[in-house]
């Protein structure tokens, strides 16, 4: 089922995300940045809640061989360019730059899972979820970016 992977793939990827934002507020002192890291957690704690409930019942729904496996590529193809991403970032002694570096391609990544996932058949319970995951992430990206240019985190 081309729900229950997403589900499967994207909990552990939130889970991955609050760990970083839940790092990450150890160290800065930056308030902007603490609410962006706040607002992670709170979001992908909510998500992964959400997910878990309908796991089950999306996961019933079967779809076709061929689609699966068209979707499984693209998703392995879409977190392959995310960890290339996360691991190529320009690195600094600023851990508030060098957080905002990883977290937008993996912001960017969730965004093209849930993209992917909604051109497929897939549970109804699961349609708000993804919408929820791309206008948050989205969202996000814009802010970190805004962040990075405001607090002078310039690559070289």
């Amino acid at each position: 089922s081309i729900s229950h992977n997403f589900i499967v793939q994207m909990i552990p990827h939130h889970q991955g995300a609050i760990e970083m934002s839940k790092n990450i507020l150890k160290y800065t002192t930056n308030i902007s940045l603490q609410n962006i890291a706040a607002q992670i957690i709170t979001e992908q704690t909510k998500s992964i809640e959400n997910m878990q409930k309908i796991l089950c019942t999306c996961g019933r729904q079967a779809d076709a061989g061929q689609d699966l496996s068209v979707y499984q590529r693209r998703m392995d193809q879409i977190m392959h360019i995310m960890f290339s991403d996360m691991r190529c970032t320009y690195t600094s002694n600023r851990v508030d730059c060098n957080f905002m570096r990883e977290m937008i391609p993996h912001h960017r990544g969730a965004v093209e899972m849930a993209s992917t996932t909604l051109q497929y058949p897939i549970c109804p319970e699961l349609n708000p979820i993804l919408q929820a995951i791309i206008t948050s992430q989205k969202r996000g990206i814009l802010q970190m970016q805004s962040l990075l240019q405001c607090i002078g985190c310039q690559t070289p």
